[in-house]
């Protein structure tokens, strides 16, 4: 059994049109879903992507009205998102005041930025697998987003964490390097055939305070299974290990099962379909308010609590 990469990461706004602005305007993503919170239908779930909308692709955010996250560790701190080749310098020079300078880290070149709200992430080149690119972005094609890249959680200490991790995901320990900003190691995990779009670093860091959740910060990582029949499997492994979860969850456009691992950090396993076009046009998905099935009778009373994107 093997997790095939990273499927989608969910983050915290307290600022729902500016972050969609600056996702969609800034960054160049298609907002592939207009949605609500399943388990809080008071808030936005948004998500970005590429022009299709393919798992692996999205960086997806709840509308909370939180204060801004206390950084530590025992949290999921950075998000990385790849683009091609030769694109770092057109977005340094896009996200000028938002960025630092292009670095080598892990091998790769690297260009960490910050969202207005502080949200971490970080560019790098690594263009495999390929994006599709949304025809109505103000990124040329050539520079768009190709997907999610590593994604870096932090730890007080690496074995629970590690245990997790090799035993019951069945990822594998690669590599190491030094964490960027001075504060420990940092090890590499990956899972089915590796590659930037697979791979989960996990920064060790018993220096650091515990991060509170908050604005800016990140709520979980998804990690992808193929379909319903993969998903039950997990389902059953990570029992089998005894560790607490969620049991199955139907999110509608992908079924999910939820779990922490030992540093605190929320896990999710989601499968690639059915997708977002499975309730609109794919040429309209993102634009109108979606809801699954069993809201849809909830939706006047739902739309009277959202404030408007634009």
């Amino acid at each position: 059994m093997q997790l095939t990469g990273i499927h989608h990461l969910t983050a915290i706004t307290a600022n729902a049109r500016g972050n969609n602005q600056f996702y969609t305007e800034t960054l160049g993503l298609r907002r592939v879903k207009k949605t609500v919170n399943q388990d809080d239908t008071s808030a936005y779930h948004l998500f970005f992507a590429d022009g299709a909308g393919s798992p692996g692709t999205d960086i997806t955010f709840f509308d909370w009205p939180a204060a801004p996250e206390r950084r530590g560790t025992n949290a999921i701190t950075r998000t990385a998102l790849r683009v091609g080749a030769d694109s770092l310098d057109y977005w340094a020079d896009r996200l000028s005041g938002l960025s630092g300078k292009i670095t080598t880290l892990d091998g790769r070149p690297t260009l960490d930025v910050e969202d207005p709200e502080g949200q971490r992430l970080r560019l790098i080149a690594a263009p495999t697998p390929a994006g599709q690119p949304w025809d109505r972005s103000d990124v040329p094609a050539e520079h768009q987003i190709h997907g999610l890249g590593p994604i870096t959680i932090s730890v007080p200490e690496l074995a629970p964490t590690q245990a997790v991790l090799t035993q019951v995901m069945n990822m594998r320990l690669v590599r190491d390097y030094a964490s960027p900003d001075g504060q420990g190691q940092v090890h590499v995990f990956e899972m089915g055939d590796g590659g930037a779009a697979a791979e989960l670093h996990v920064a060790v860091q018993p220096g650091l305070p515990q991060a509170r959740q908050g604005a800016g910060g990140v709520h979980h990582v998804a990690f992808r299974v193929p379909d319903t029949a993969a998903l039950t499997a997990w389902t059953d492994r990570v029992a089998r290990f005894r560790v607490p979860s969620s049991g199955e969850v139907e999110r509608f456009y992908f079924r999910s099962l939820y779990f922490r691992e030992p540093g605190g950090n929320l896990f999710e396993l989601a499968t690639d379909g059915p997708g977002f076009d499975v309730d609109e046009p794919f040429e309209t998905m993102g634009e109108g308010l979606s809801l699954p099935p069993f809201l849809e009778g909830k939706r006047q009373q739902i739309e009277a609590g959202l404030k408007p994107l634009v």
